[in-house]
Formats: structure tokens, sequence, C-alpha cells
């Protein structure tokens, strides 16, 4: 199987002076030249526990839930949220950026799913993290690939709380209805839509608070 990602380094060495991630080595590789390399690690399906993967997982993500993460995100169009805020829906947050293949390639089944199961209560948040060059680039990739999900600019501290161990991207969170996490994906390949689906009917089979 193979998982493809782009590398992508925010703000040289300022996350890795954060307490919010275990130190550990990690597994980066620079991108091939059309962007993308070899995916390098998957979460599992978990219950009440936080999911094992080959990296250490942030403490946001942990059997506690999200409820105590202050950082969010901004929309396109002004609004504040966060995972807090949203409790009681299936969430899944995709970290992208305009110039990352594989986010791109994502983005179909992004917006199928989406499409699918949002009267079941899924909400899908794109947030870009391809830096200040990139944010204006957002408004012709929604046009381009007619994203049909929210997107929105992420807080510093929730990058540093989710993408600290591993800055590839994409990255895609799938949080329950209590907003614990079901399953974390490090990079996109062809077998990711079904893997993501499926993580997605766990999330939205678990019942709100």
């Amino acid at each position: 199987m193979r998982f493809f990602f782009c590398v992508k380094a925010f703000g040289g060495g300022r996350l890795w002076q954060t307490a919010l991630v275990v130190a550990a080595s990690l597994l980066l590789a620079a991108c091939d030249p059309d962007g993308a390399s070899r995916k390098v690690a998957k979460g599992t399906p978990q219950g009440a526990n936080a999911p094992r993967t080959s990296l250490p997982m942030p403490p946001a993500t942990s059997a506690q839930g999200v409820e105590n993460l202050q950082s969010g995100w901004t929309l396109l169009d002004g609004r504040r949220t966060s995972l807090a805020e949203m409790r009681g829906q299936a969430v899944v947050l995709d970290f992208y950026a305009t110039y990352c293949p594989p986010c791109r390639e994502e983005i179909p089944h992004l917006n199928a799913l989406q499409r699918r199961y949002e009267g079941a209560g899924l909400q899908i948040i794109g947030l870009n993290v391809g830096g200040a060059d990139d944010r204006p680039k957002v408004p012709q990739f929604v046009s381009e690939l007619a994203i049909s999900y929210p997107l929105g600019n992420p807080d510093e501290g929730l990058v540093q709380a989710f993408l600290s161990d591993n800055t590839s991207i994409p990255q895609t969170y799938v949080f329950d209805r209590q907003g614990r996490l079901v399953q974390r994906f490090i990079g996109y390949d062809e077998t990711m839509p079904t893997e993501l689906e499926r993580a997605i009917k766990t999330a939205l089979t678990t019942e709100a608070d």
C-alpha cells in the first residue's frame, strides 16, 4: 500500500518548543519533485482510548477528548469555531495546502463524503496550513475543485496540537460525536476513501453526550 504526502515545515523549530508534544524521533522525508512521498503512519480505530500509531499522538486527542483544547480556526467568512463547539457532530479535520498534489487528490472524495453523510451529522472542515503566501490562493482552489465543505485557517495552537509530531500533509482526523479521535490519516492513496468512510461511519454511530 502506498500513501503519498507533502512535508511542510511550520515555522522552523518553534513547534518543537511546545510542551504539548512528547519528544520523539520524527519520521520525515523531503517531498519528491512532484510533492509526493510515502506514507509514514496511520491511526487505527479506537473506543475510549487514544489510537495506536507509529508516531506519538498529541495530548488533545487523548481519551479525555478535545473539550479542553481552546484553539480553533477562523472560517473564510470570518466566523470562529472549534472542535469543542462542534460536539454532537461527527467531525473530519483535513489539514491541507493548495500546492500539495495528494491534498488535491483527496478533495473529491471529501466532497462526496460530505454530501453523503451531512444529513447524518457529519461536518468536514478543511484547514489551510500552507502559510501566509498560500492563503490568497484558497478562493481559486475552492472554485477549481468545487469544494462543498467549509474551509478555514487554524490557530497556531491547533497546528501545534495536531501536527507537531509530524508536519506531513494531508493529515485527516476523524472525531466522533463526543469529540474523541476515531482515526488519523497521514497522506493519501487510492485505499484511503474506503478507510476514511469506514472511520466516518464509526464516528456517526457514537451517541452524543
